[in-house]
């Protein structure tokens, strides 16, 4: 279960970037974890997908095997967020569901699982950035399937739809330049108190940022 967060100033301790594959989601949190010296929770799907041996042809035929997988990737962000204490910059979120919607057959159990709820709730009281998918950037990353571009879009708005439904506010993050994906991120977490990594405590700066590889 995901501890409640506890009252206090309205800094944001948890940063999300969440979106279809081949949006950026990577390079913008590692720039967050940089800037902002916080720990990065990095993509748990791939660990899931080595730990399994197997393979995306093998994930696209074998049901039982793409549940299982979207299930543990599930259940380890969930334990990869619980490990951190305190602030932290997540490389996705909940967005496996969206690629479990497309591919496994577990959805339905999955929203039955109150953990689904806690979490979204969780979620909710971080602050969500929703990366836009773009033609330029679909490339092939041997994990996801399907790098088709109508692919991308269904992916996107499946997570689009999960924000929606839990009604977690998100900041949309539209355009395919750096310099301006840095800005607005900049400026939304000055405005929300989110102290620069250069303007800490030398203590606080030395965080060492956290790589959790367990999908």
């Amino acid at each position: 279960m995901l501890p409640h967060a506890s009252p206090g100033p309205l800094v944001p301790s948890r940063i999300y970037m969440v979106g279809a594959h081949a949006t950026g989601k990577t390079t913008l949190a590692r720039w967050v974890r940089d800037h902002y010296g916080v720990p990065m929770i990095a993509e748990v799907a791939r660990g899931v997908l080595a730990e399994m041996e197997a393979k995306l042809e093998t994930l696209r035929t074998d049901i039982e095997l793409v549940n299982r997988y979207q299930h543990e990737v599930f259940r380890r962000q969930i334990e990869a967020e619980q490990a951190v204490a305190g602030a932290f910059v997540s490389d996705r979120a909940f967005c496996n569901l969206a690629y479990a919607a497309h591919h496994s057959t577990i959805l339905a159990d999955i929203f039955r699982d109150r953990r689904l709820a806690e979490y979204m709730g969780w979620v909710r009281e971080g602050i969500v950035f929703f990366l836009r998918p773009h033609r330029e950037l679909v490339v092939a990353d041997g994990v996801r399937a399907g790098l088709e571009w109508e692919e991308v879009v269904r992916i996107d708005g499946m997570v689009k739809l999960l924000l929606e439904v839990f009604d977690v506010p998100y900041i949309p993050v539209e355009s395919l330049s750096m310099q301006e994906r840095v800005r607005l991120t900049e400026r939304v977490l000055d405005l929300a108190g989110m102290p620069r990594a250069d303007k800490r405590p030398i203590a606080a700066a030395a965080v060492s940022p956290v790589a959790v590889r367990t999908n």
